[in-house]
């Protein structure tokens, strides 16, 4: 089960027998128990003299198959338990001891991101073959890295009114994309297949054969145009997109993006200037009509139906009126609070557009998304604040990375 697919689950209590597997039973879930012969605990990696055991690669790999399904999950726990060690022998060195309403802290924050509490998210995790324990010292790692980054370069960086300047005249100046997209619904049963697709058209480099992609394999309406999206403002995208397209060059194409219940590629076409600045946002309201049926032919027939005979939000009450309230969602919100898939496809609309491109509860539902309204950002005071803590938090990153790496380099790694 994913990150999505816990997002879209009702929870329910772990059996206590899941909570008390076995060694053996746990690495068996987690697809590859080793030899008999060979100790789960025995050491399969020394950092610094400290092991890595053959159980906790497999608990951390059965770990990021639920909460990151991109990529090789095996490589991806070797590298983390690896940077984990490193991360708490630096939190030694600078007396960092990471506290119980720390890790209570940090429990609740993960769990957040899956509208989950702490005990809860713990549990779902457990019915996945994943031990308690294996996300403690997940957690552990992460807080105890916080404070380390904190203590050495929590002093060291200072922005100034330039740097603010410099950013927002960059930011601010119009800057547009223009993309071609591929969005593959994905569920439990075609996870694997999905993303060995998605690996492959991340390869791609000519326009041609994305747009090929594009049409053999989108759900989005932009299959039949080969992928094609109109010019876009980059500050209508989401804000953890801006970085990774302003980097790429025509023809690149992002790593695949997790939304739910699909994974999204991106093919950057072009990037431009504007002569006019674009606008900054404060809130965007936007309304979630679910439709029972996901992209059946029926429902997507309903949704054209529905989309040809309203006209704003308001018209949607109307047609909500005799059904649960959770069948209708609407809110203003930040955009920084804006999931990430709703963000990306509220970026394409204007003013009372619609969007039928998301599902909800494993592609079962489909979300008829439609723009309210985006609110200008009056408070230039509040907006410098902003882009000030945003440019903090990037030098930090970077300097954590700096010395991230001088670690590795610097330590004695043995695999057996």
């Amino acid at each position: 089960m994913t990150m999505m697919m816990m997002l879209s689950r009702v929870s329910r209590p772990a059996h206590n027998t899941l909570r008390r597997l076995s060694v053996l039973a746990a690495l068996v879930l987690a697809g590859a128990a080793p030899a008999l012969s060979q100790s789960p605990f025995s050491s399969a990696i020394t950092v610094n003299e400290r092991a890595i055991t053959y159980y906790e690669l497999e608990q951390r790999a059965r770990l990021l198959e639920v909460i990151e399904p991109l990529g090789n999950p095996r490589e991806k726990a070797r590298e983390q338990l690896i940077d984990d060690r490193l991360k708490l022998q630096a939190a030694r060195e600078y007396g960092i001891e990471v506290t119980a309403e720390q890790i209570e802290a940090g429990t609740e924050e993960f769990a957040g991101r899956a509208d989950m509490k702490g005990d809860e998210f713990i549990a779902a995790l457990a019915e996945e073959g994943v031990a308690p324990e294996t996300f403690r010292d997940f957690v552990i790692s992460g807080q105890s890295w916080r404070g380390v980054v904190r203590a050495r370069f929590g002093g060291r960086v200072e922005i100034t009114e330039e740097d603010i300047d410099r950013a927002l005249s960059t930011t601010s100046g119009g800057l547009q994309v223009r993309l071609a997209e591929v969005i593959i619904p994905i569920t439990p049963q075609t996870e694997q297949q999905v993303m060995q697709v998605a690996a492959e058209i991340q390869k791609l480099t000519s326009y041609a054969a994305f747009s090929d992609a594009a049409r053999q394999y989108s759900a989005a309406p932009t299959r039949d145009q080969g992928g094609r999206v109109d010019w876009v403002p980059i500050t209508n995208l989401p804000s953890q997109l801006r970085p990774i397209l302003t980097s790429m060059k025509p023809g690149e194409v992002t790593d695949p993006v997790p939304l739910s219940g699909a994974v999204a590629l991106f093919q950057m076409r072009g990037i431009t200037e504007g002569p006019v600045s674009t606008p900054r946002y404060s809130a965007i309201e936007y309304a979630e009509y679910y439709l029972p049926g996901g992209r059946s032919p029926e429902t997507l027939a309903r949704a054209r139906t529905l989309r040809d005979s309203i006209d704003t939000c308001n018209d949607l009450y109307g047609v909500a009126k005799d059904q649960p309230p959770e069948a209708l969602y609407r809110e203003a919100r930040k955009p920084s609070e804006i999931p990430n898939d709703v963000a990306t496809e509220l970026g394409r609309l204007d003013k009372h557009e619609v969007s039928t491109n998301l599902t909800r509860n494993q592609g079962q539902t489909l979300v008829f998304l439609m723009l309210c309204e985006r609110t200008p950002a009056l408070d230039q005071d509040v907006e410098r604040e902003e882009v000030a803590e945003a440019l903090r938090g990037q030098r930090i990153n970077s300097f954590a990375e700096s010395y991230l790496d001088r670690l590795r380099a610097e330590a004695v790694i043995v695999e057996k």
